[in-house]
């Protein structure tokens, strides 16, 4: 019963913003932020063929910089005009680490990314989606996405992109002597390795935001009366 209530609120709030908001997504899945957010999917799994046959690595770039490029426009026109819907909310995330992990694998397999980049961003990944899982059960609505999420998907998508490109190579700083630190040590490399890395510190505090707001929104559901459901009999 007191689930069913914190849920009954949250419907009621909802209900007092404008459908279409962040606060109040539309149940519309055919919408024009809907349809730039399948493009890019589509664009995804084109940039995977073209990069993984190895047939045009500047066309694959191309193609890439266009996918990452909608991730802006989609969330853009869907607050503008007030068509947000539930189905992108789901969708635009998926897409975007598809996309990001597309570059990942990628690049990983060409020996051109320090192993642990790619299982640092795989691994938050999965653990933002094991947070997200066992945040439902407190609220159905998803945790709005916070800027420097946009912010971290930014650096990152532009750092792979320039590490797609392999240009233009700078000479490494020497900043530290370590050996999985390219460019930072004494290793030559693409200058978008170095949006790699703050696209990597950014994804922590990202991941440390969304954690603080997962507890709080567990803790404020528990205040209100959330009450764990009992086990059913098998």
């Amino acid at each position: 019963m007191a689930e069913n209530d914190n849920i009954g609120k949250e419907q009621v709030d909802s209900m007092l913003s404008r459908e279409g908001t962040s606060e109040n997504p539309s149940r519309e899945v055919f919408t024009a932020a809907n349809l730039i957010t399948f493009c890019r999917l589509v664009l995804t799994l084109l940039f995977l063929w073209v990069f993984g046959t190895g047939q045009n690595r500047i066309a694959a770039l191309v193609i890439y910089v266009i996918a990452a490029s909608s991730d802006f426009l989609d969330g853009v026109i869907a607050r503008s005009t007030n068509t947000v819907s539930w189905f992108g909310k789901v969708l635009d995330p998926i897409v975007d680490r598809l996309l990001l992990f597309s570059g990942v694998i990628g690049l990983l397999i060409r020996g051109e990314l320090p192993v642990w980049v790619t299982v640092f961003v795989i691994a938050r990944d999965i653990y933002l989606a094991i947070g997200a899982q066992a945040l439902h059960k407190y609220r159905t609505r998803p945790v709005d996405v916070v800027y420097i999420g946009k912010v971290t998907t930014a650096l990152l998508m532009t750092g792979f992109s320039d590490l797609l490109l392999g240009a233009p190579v700078i000479d490494g700083l020497g900043i530290m002597d370590v050996s999985w630190l390219p460019v930072l040590n004494g290793q030559a490399g693409p200058i978008g390795m170095l949006l790699v890395y703050a696209g990597c510190v950014c994804s922590l505090v990202t991941a440390i935001i969304y954690t603080r707001e997962g507890l709080a929104i567990r803790r404020d559901a528990i205040a209100n009366g959330w009450e764990k459901p009992p086990k059913q009999d098998m």
